[in-house]
């Protein structure tokens, strides 16, 4: 390690990792033990998975765990979880990509509790602040305008119309604007946003989902994206790299006045492909195959997928049914769309810790090894 890389590490600092027990929570955790000799680091979660402390503690080191289960709409928790800490790590958000749940649910959670936490570590004297946001907030538009290889500085008409997407973008505009808001102890709060492309790796419930779904077709995964609607999915160990190198650099003076009140999207080397053929090229190895083309064409599945919305809202009022597929998720899975992570790696020092084939070989066992028990069931 170099003289800066030792300057900026984040030994001794008290962090809070919200949404700890999730996919990518459990990998930052991971990696912040592996990678740094913090004193604490606390886990909140909405539910703490009793076997979690077991996973984490070869990797331990001297590091205090502490685990804190509650709701991120709590004040009085967060004010408590955030009390002598420097940093928070902000992940904790309801995905929801069919709009299944009550848009006062996921505003609550998504909107509502990010702006308690930020509240929480003003009035606490935490310095840094990283917020988890997504390529949603981004679009695809419902026009499935396509964006290949953008950066920071596109610019892009965006008509959201998912409540993740709009919830996200709005929880991301609370944290910009809180950059540099005063502390009690006379410091100033420096905030920022990462925005990761499509996560996969090993505990993956969408990809575990298609699987599952391919399994119950004959070994026949799925075709709901053409070739041509090609993205850039992102590794979750590469994920969790980018979020230490964006709390590293924070602690420079010089860099967290670059970077603080700023956005950077995170991708790395993965080939860029459509969502269908991303699984494919997972799942390959595992013996399935994949539909030459979509179970009808496009404009008529768009069609189909409204008929199914409809049918959805009118039963509403009686039933929740949710549709397992939406015109919005249609539109998103058929639009190129792309980002690069040169903003990252320059001003974040971000680069992948794992290649694509290391991101690959981990991802396909993980499979692997659930395809087994899928099919022991």
């Amino acid at each position: 390690h170099s003289l800066e890389d030792t300057m900026l590490s984040l030994r001794g600092d008290v962090c809070v990792v919200t949404g700890a027990c999730g996919f990518l929570g459990k990998k930052l955790v991971k990696l912040l033990l592996e990678e740094e000799k913090l004193a604490e680091i606390r886990l909140m979660d909405i539910t703490i998975q009793p076997n979690l402390l077991q996973t984490l503690e070869d990797c331990r080191g001297e590091t205090k765990l502490s685990f804190f289960e509650g709701d991120i709409r709590d004040a009085n928790l967060l004010r408590k979880i955030c009390r002598g800490a420097s940093l928070v790590f902000h992940l904790a958000s309801i995905i929801d990509i069919y709009d299944s749940v009550e848009y006062s649910e996921i505003y609550g959670v998504n909107v509502k509790g990010t702006q308690l936490l930020l509240e929480a570590c003003i009035q606490e004297n935490v310095g840094s602040f990283i917020y988890t946001s997504s390529l949603e907030v981004m679009g695809p538009n419902s026009k499935g305008e396509p964006i290949v290889n953008g950066n920071e500085d596109t610019v892009y008409n965006c008509t959201l119309k998912f409540n993740y997407s709009n919830t996200k973008r709005e929880a991301e505009e609370c944290t910009l604007q809180a950059n540099n808001e005063m502390l009690p102890n006379g410091g100033q709060l420096a905030t920022c946003v990462l925005r990761p492309m499509f996560i996969y790796g090993e505990g993956s419930r969408f990809l575990l989902g298609d699987m599952v779904k391919g399994l119950q077709n004959k070994s026949i995964l799925y075709r709901v994206s053409l070739p041509q609607s090609r993205v850039n999915p992102v590794y979750v160990g590469n994920v969790a790299m980018a979020h230490l190198q964006a709390a590293r650099s924070l602690k420079d003076q010089q860099k967290r006045n670059a970077i603080g009140g700023k956005f950077y999207f995170i991708s790395d080397d993965t080939p860029h492909v459509s969502y269908s053929d991303f699984n494919f090229v997972l799942m390959s190895p595992l013996g399935f195959r994949i539909q030459s083309k979509p179970m009808m064409p496009l404009r008529l599945f768009y069609v189909f997928c409204f008929i199914l919305e409809v049918l959805c809202k009118m039963l509403r009022p009686f039933i929740c049914v949710v549709p397992p597929m939406t015109r919005q998720l249609l539109t998103m899975l058929n639009t190129p769309f792309s980002f690069s992570y040169q903003k990252a790696k320059r001003e974040l020092g971000y680069v992948p810790k794992y290649t694509w084939e290391e991101a690959r070989k981990n991802t396909t066992e993980w499979l692997a090894s659930q395809l087994m028990m899928e099919r022991e069931k």
